[in-house]
């Protein structure tokens, strides 16, 4: 519980350079509303911390603790209730738990005093805030400007999706991926757990799953979709076991994050096919051999025999009795109808239930294992194809082939969490690719990603009711090490984050970039243990044409305290370069052309991509954009 408040603002990202009404840009995901005062809180080794319940004690405890380690110096702690305390208190941070929002929360801020009015996580939401305020001087306090915050999440399901099936992730990056989407306010850890190519949870009745089914002799190189290189001939493995899960979860519910497993079925299920081959179509299926590669295999669970639904269900009890979440995600994704076509026992169940084909044979085995769920209390969630053959009636669709699924399933008044892989999937690419490390195809950039609504305007104002958030996606089959994991979502986790909780009318992409984004990021470098994405320099138009004589371009670094180097004859920038220092004055002669390139490079040198612009002097047209000219 130590590091509640974690791994990046031990290291300050608000700096004295900045204005007290300038650092309430810092905030990231910006508040619903947000009113400036005069003046400023200063936090010492006096300010006491006052609660007035277990709940507010224990966060008041894990802000103390990070105090203790960001300044060194511990808070005196009281609990008082009844009344109001900010009226006649001087130096206090008082947590107060009187709210009716859940995750909501008010913070006053006055040179006396700081009230914050939240309940559990709106509290802890609140605090987070407080740190990204927080002006960390040279000396023994801590600055925080007057003013008035009131803040609400826009979605109630904030989610980051991580695949540990296809590469294997240990404990201790867990931890860290949950305590990134803490800071964020993101509430929902979707952990997929089992694929074609590992079973990563240990079943106690069904040892085999991970004693054969959670390793994989080797591993593709390369793209599965683009020239694959063969393989690597490294065994690639490993599982949780039920006290590691228990823990996560644990550590996971003080920091306000519900963690949501995943059981694919009936596809992507062929590690367990391995360990228990019975479960597969026909009478003597495999045998079978944990996947090496990535894509859509024919094998799945045999919808025709009992014995699946036995084990897929004893499975699910061990899952439910781990997991108390009220959302239990059961895949329905991708799965190929061949072996039901031919399979005598899927076919008998499809003339037995009197179904029409194979597709609402998948639906039978959907809406099944719904039943025995909902028994439990519980709720499925399923990918976007537990659509097809007719969704069950209380399962939570998440739409993730577009956003047509979700909605599709909302227009039908159904509970929908959208995860459209053309906007949020974090596999794919956020630069150009041939300067970027190997990622699905698709281009899902950080811009891309801050702007996308989960609300679509297709949807009318009631069924917009049933869009319970978003969730991005991380799939790891180009993610071999966790580095590799935080380079793919950092910074796109900060833009997602702000998109399910800022209201649309509070979201501008620009001081995101250019005002807040750049201090996050010199906080990460500066702390220097966790790795990121560094976006192109603001300013630079990658792979435009502009047509002129004359030309200012003005760029700003995305990171603070980064610098800027370029290059004007298309040669790659480096270090030995031009290093930008102001707005670049260029002229082009007749007939002559200008290749700008720029690099970012952080003080830690981590490096961006490499854009290039080009610039032309013949006669403007008006077709092509003047962007950055002047005449």
């Amino acid at each position: 519980m130590n590091k509640l408040f974690p791994v990046i603002f031990l290291v300050l990202i608000a700096t004295t350079a900045r204005s007290q009404t300038s650092r309430f840009t810092n905030i990231i995901p910006y508040p619903a509303s947000v009113v400036t005062g005069e003046g400023q809180f200063t936090v010492n080794s006096k300010t006491i911390l006052i609660y007035d319940s277990e709940e507010t004690k224990r966060i008041a405890g894990l802000y103390i603790e990070f105090l203790r380690q960001a300044k060194g110096f511990r808070l005196s702690a009281e609990k008082r209730t009844g009344g109001n305390p900010s009226l006649n208190s001087s130096n206090t941070i008082i947590l107060n738990s009187q709210t009716e929002r859940s995750e909501g929360y008010e913070m006053r801020i006055r040179p006396e005093n700081i009230l914050i009015k939240g309940n559990g996580a709106g509290t802890f939401y609140a605090l987070q805030s407080l740190i990204q305020l927080s002006e960390f001087t040279g000396d023994q306090a801590i600055r925080i400007p007057a003013g008035t915050v009131k803040d609400q999440p826009r979605f109630g399901y904030r989610g980051m999706h991580l695949d540990v099936a296809l590469h294997f992730f240990p404990v201790t990056f867990l931890k860290k991926f949950i305590d990134l989407m803490a800071q964020y306010k993101l509430n929902t850890f979707h952990w997929h757990l089992t694929e074609d190519q590992g079973w990563r949870l240990e079943i106690k009745k069904y040892p085999k799953l991970t004693r054969e089914g959670a390793w994989r002799a080797q591993t593709l190189l390369g793209s599965a979709q683009n020239n694959p290189m063969g393989y690597d001939s490294i065994p690639h493995g490993g599982f949780y076991t039920r006290e590691q899960v228990k823990e996560l979860i644990r550590y996971a519910a003080d920091r306000y994050v519900t963690i949501i497993p995943e059981i694919e079925m009936p596809g992507h299920c062929i590690s367990a096919l391995v360990a228990y081959p019975e479960l597969a179509c026909g009478d003597h299926p495999g045998p079978f051999k944990t996947i090496e590669s990535w894509g859509i295999y024919e094998d799945v669970f045999c919808a025709g025999k009992e014995s699946t639904f036995t084990f897929l269900e004893n499975v699910l009890t061990e899952v439910m009795e781990l997991f108390p979440s009220r959302y239990i995600h059961i895949g329905g994704d991708e799965v190929p109808k061949t072996r039901w076509k031919t399979c005598k026992y899927c076919q008998q169940r499809i003339k037995d239930q009197h179904l029409k084909d194979e597709h609402e044979l998948q639906s039978y085995f959907i809406q099944r294992i719904e039943k025995f769920v909902n028994s439990r209390g519980r709720t499925i969630i399923g990918w976007d194809e537990i659509l097809e053959g007719g969704l069950a009636p209380n399962a939570i669709v998440m739409s993730w082939r577009g956003e047509k699924g979700g909605i599709a399933a909302a227009q039908q008044h159904h509970q929908v969490i959208m995860a459209p892989n053309d906007y949020i999937y974090f596999d794919h690419y956020q630069a150009k690719p041939e300067q970027e490390p190997l990622g699905f195809p698709g281009l899902n950039d950080l811009n891309k990603v801050y702007q996308y609504n989960p609300a679509s305007d297709a949807l009318t104002a009631e069924q917009k009711k049933y869009v319970l958030g978003a969730e991005a996606c991380v799939w790891t089959e180009y993610m071999a090490t966790p580095a590799k994991v935080e380079y793919m979502i950092l910074p796109r986790m900060l833009a997602f984050a702000e998109g399910c909780w800022t209201p649309v009318a509070q979201k501008q992409y620009e001081p995101f970039l250019e005002d807040r984004l750049p201090l996050h990021l010199w906080a990460i470098d500066k702390k220097n243990d966790t790795h990121f994405f560094v976006p192109m320099a603001i300013g630079a138009a990658d792979n435009r044409v502009f047509q002129g004589k004359s030309f200012t371009v003005t760029l700003k670094p995305t990171v603070k305290d980064a610098r800027i180097f370029y290059t004007l004859d298309d040669t790659d920038p480096r270090e030995t370069d031009y290093l930008y220092e102001k707005p670049l004055i260029l002229k082009v002669p007749d007939g002559e052309k200008r290749i700008l390139k720029t690099i970012v490079i952080t003080a830690s040198g981590r490096r961006s991509a490499i854009s290039r612009t080009t610039y032309i002097s013949t006669r403007p047209s008006p077709l092509i954009p003047q962007r950055h000219l002047s005449e």
